[in-house]
């Protein structure tokens, strides 16, 4: 017999599965699809596992991990505003709290507690895992940008001064990927798949 806490973690990992599909700006490098959140959540997982001895202040993994895992969950409800559209960011706040308190208020309340401090902690940037999860989640769709060519840069007008603003946190965590981060866009700009501005149609 299924008690009440069972059921309701249940319910909780079911409601996750709305993650996948969530769609995000950056495309797959190899079907050139779009992201789904899902799939950038495990990304950023993996990304811990492997870049975690790169962060300039030493990080907790397993918190690390749980931070990457959970900061956007509350795109289930609130959608995944994109980076370079000022528009959207009007009430995102408000939006994603919503939903964290319904989401995570799906679990019994010491698990929910639990969820709601990370994704606060996330959000907060007042520690060392917090900051270096920013700095991954800002470096994956980075990467994804320049090893696809470019496409969502030109899609959306993109310029070099907008991707170097939206890096910065790189640096702030890690100076060897802040470094890696510079050359990428160097490469971009050289390349012509990132401009310093676009003139008008």
């Amino acid at each position: 017999m299924t008690t009440e806490r069972l059921a309701r973690q249940l319910q909780f990992i079911l409601e996750l599965d709305k993650l996948k599909g969530i769609l995000r700006r950056s495309l797959l490098l190899e079907s050139h699809r779009r992201e789904n959140s899902a799939e950038h959540s495990w990304h950023l997982a993996m990304m811990v596992l492997v870049l975690a001895e790169h962060a300039d202040e030493p990080v907790d993994q397993l918190h690390t991990l749980k931070l990457v895992l959970v900061h956007d969950i509350v795109e289930i409800d609130a959608g995944d505003t994109y980076a370079y559209d000022p528009a959207s960011h009007a009430g995102k706040n408000d939006r994603e709290q919503m939903a964290a308190e319904r989401i995570f208020g799906l679990l019994p309340v010491e698990q929910a507690e639990e969820l709601v401090n990370l994704w606060e902690e996330y959000e907060g940037q007042e520690t060392p895992e917090a900051r270096f999860a920013l700095a991954l989640d800002r470096l994956m769709p980075l990467l994804h940008n320049y090893h696809t060519g470019g496409v969502t840069w030109r899609e959306n007008r993109v310029t070099s001064v907008q991707v170097k603003e939206r890096m910065a946190p790189v640096a702030v965590s890690s100076d060897a990927l802040g470094r890696t981060v510079s050359d990428i866009v160097k490469q971009a700009v050289d390349s012509g798949l990132l401009p310093h501005s676009w003139s008008e149609p």
